[in-house]
């Protein structure tokens, strides 16, 4: 089980890292003016939208630009977190990659049910967000499933908290 956990923990420190980056400078795009950034990020962001036919970024809908608001002030923040908390081993991940994957679920849950059911999203487009999709259910999975196997008490402790109230 321990195997399992450290490749799960390399995918989400992955994911977390390109979120840790990619969040201001390029998602920011999407709510703060163009000015704020170098005129090559701008010009990647552009690219992106034309390549990938991502309209979300292109048009940016009031749902869309709530949504990366909230990844900016909420997710980005956890992301960071949650990168120090893996190379650290803080006993917290669980609780902060849980809160990280239920946030990213519900966004990608919203923004891929736009992108189906308008039909103007191509399957490059899909295959581009499927994968943060799923990173938000391994991230849930991580915090629900951490403590799988492992004893929340020991019989120190038991024993100790008997002591103090006699």
């Amino acid at each position: 089980m321990g195997a399992v956990r450290k490749c799960v923990d390399a995918v989400l420190f992955f994911f977390f890292l390109v979120i840790a980056v990619v969040a201001p400078l390029f998602d920011a795009q999407t709510c703060l003016p163009e000015t704020f950034f170098p005129k090559s990020l701008v010009d990647l962001k552009n690219w992106y939208s034309v390549e990938y036919g991502d309209y979300l970024v292109a048009e940016k809908p009031g749902f869309f630009v709530g949504l990366i608001w909230v990844e900016l002030l909420f997710a980005w923040p956890l992301s960071l977190l949650n990168l120090y908390a893996l190379v650290a081993g803080a006993s917290w991940l669980p609780t902060t990659c849980l809160f990280y994957g239920a946030s990213t679920l519900t966004s990608m849950t919203a923004i891929m049910v736009e992108m189906v059911t308008s039909g103007r999203a191509s399957e490059k487009l899909l295959l581009m967000y499927y994968p943060f999709l799923g990173f938000g259910v391994l991230a849930i999975l991580r915090g629900l499933l951490s403590g799988c196997g492992k004893s929340t008490t020991t019989p120190n402790s038991a024993k100790t908290s008997k002591k103090k109230r006699a």
